[in-house]
């Protein structure tokens, strides 16, 4: 049955949007033939293919008193999440692992700064994260890969009896997005997508106001990645061996959905409630990258492979349509020179919030908030987890705190034996938004059916408890400058 389903997919070519534009011309629609049932069938054919094996939604896995940890991948975002975990107590990172040797050297040294013993190395070989994730002295794997090894190293960890978190997305193909909800449903083991906006400050105010029903019936949510990254794509030291550079080069779609959009699945309880239905994505034409490409290129032949066409448009916008009749608005440009915006805008019956452009809003009629009135607000609705850990998160750091609050999150979640915030479903949904866009994009922007990755289980799913009731009782230590530690809860 899975084997069918996958097998479907590689025909279908939605796994890839070099599939999308060169293997479905027998699928594409006409001009005179708007039927969008026919691309709306891809995700029904999925979904009648898988049965739920368990569901992941609300599991609290046994209790481990003590998280041990390996880290895989210290380029850009490892050394971070390493620097994190060594301010919290019932953590041991026994592993850390990188194709650079001197990568996992620069890692250890943070251990050392924290006083703490160094772990175990591995790398030097394109898989030396398989042997890492076979260890038995390891219960969580943290990955922090490129973007393509993110599945294949999140399947063989939860394979391997251990937990997987990974940072965004989980999945770059749908097929990869069901590879992980069989493996974690068989396995009974957490997948994690390690969305950190989802525990940003507001967005956490915003829930909770959510959950306590302050904007009413939600109606309408937006996100957005709006960020210029073209410095960074197109450095030589930035993404090693230009990775993220070349998904903008041939992959036309919103290739980075998640941070706008996960707090927002969150708030409207997408795969707790309700669910996504359709989607339908317009992206315009490149009028920057492959410019710049060319550019570069005449003083530098390294560019050279680069300074072609076929970069994905500057601006995509995606609109999806939930069962209960919601909408939600995602929208990518990471070239464009705008400030940097993820929206966050959540929209209800009774009242509406914003998040960018800045200072944050909020209102329940045709006037914003005043600064007292915000004030009354945040001090009615700011969630149990930042009144207890979020001046912590905001000295240790990571974007503001969130990474850390988010990183908190898993690991006081892991020792309770609770459920974790963001599921394996929530990693598949929201990482198959990105592939889903590239076939709607190609296809002249018709709407496709998004795959029910819970198959059926959300409509009695509960919602994320940002309350704290229970656990949140994993110490943080914090180091001073006079290298005594000081434990705080």
């Amino acid at each position: 049955m899975r084997t069918n389903r996958r097998n479907f997919f590689r025909i279908a070519g939605v796994a890839g949007a070099g599939l999308v534009a060169g293997g479905l011309s027998s699928c594409k629609l006409k001009s005179d033939e708007q039927k969008p049932v026919v691309l709306g069938s891809i995700g029904e054919a999925a979904n009648a293919a898988h049965k739920q094996l368990f569901n992941m939604c609300g599991y609290a896995a046994p209790k481990l008193e003590t998280v041990r940890m390996g880290v895989i991948g210290l380029g850009m975002r490892g050394p971070g999440a390493v620097e994190r975990m060594c301010n919290i107590e019932g953590v041991e990172i026994k592993a850390l692992c990188d194709v650079r040797p001197d990568r996992v050297e620069a890692a250890q040294k943070i251990l050392d700064g924290h006083g703490l013993p160094p772990a175990k190395a591995y790398g030097g070989r394109q898989d030396s994260w398989k042997e890492m994730c076979q260890s038995s002295e390891i219960d969580l794997v943290y990955i922090c890969t490129p973007w393509e090894l993110h599945t294949p190293m999140a399947v063989f960890a939860m394979e391997n009896g251990k937990h997987a978190a990974s940072e965004v997305p989980a999945a770059t193909t749908i097929e990869e997005a069901w590879q992980l909800v069989e493996t974690s449903e068989r396995t009974r083991k957490h997948c994690m997508m390690l969305e950190n906006c989802c525990y940003d400050f507001f967005e956490l105010l915003t829930l909770n106001m959510a959950r306590q029903g302050f904007f009413g019936e939600i109606l309408h949510v937006e996100g957005a990645y709006i960020h210029d990254l073209r410095s960074l794509n197109f450095s030589k030291t930035g993404y090693t061996e230009m990775w993220r550079l070349k998904h903008n080069q041939h992959r036309n779609g919103n290739l980075y959905p998640t941070h706008g959009l996960g707090p927002v699945c969150q708030a409207l309880n997408i795969n707790r409630g309700d669910r996504m239905d359709y989607l339908t994505s317009m992206s315009g034409n490149d009028f920057q990258l492959a410019a710049m490409a060319a550019d570069l290129a005449k003083g530098d032949s390294f560019f050279n492979e680069f300074a072609t066409n076929g970069y994905r448009g500057n601006m995509n916008s995606t609109l999806v349509r939930t069962e209960k009749g919601k909408t939600i608005m995602i929208q990518h440009d990471t070239t464009s020179p705008r400030p940097y915006s993820r929206i966050h805008l959540v929209s209800g019956t009774a009242g509406v919030a914003i998040k960018w452009p800045e200072p944050e809003r909020i209102a329940t009629g045709h006037s914003w908030f005043d600064a007292n009135e915000m004030e009354e607000v945040r001090e009615k609705f700011t969630p149990e987890i930042v009144k207890r850990v979020g001046q912590m998160a905001k000295e240790i750091g990571g974007h503001g705190g969130m990474d850390f609050l988010m990183d908190w999150r898993l690991i006081d979640c892991l020792r309770n034996g609770i459920a974790l915030d963001e599921d394996v479903y929530d990693a598949a949904l929201w990482s198959s938004i990105a592939p889903l866009t590239e076939w709607s994009v190609a296809n002249r922007s018709n709407s496709i059916t998004v795959p029910d990755f819970t198959c059926g289980s959300y409509a009695a799913n509960l919602p994320v408890d940002i309350g704290l009731s229970k656990g949140g009782n994993t110490p943080v230590r914090i180091k001073k400058t006079n290298s005594q530690n000081q434990l705080k809860i």
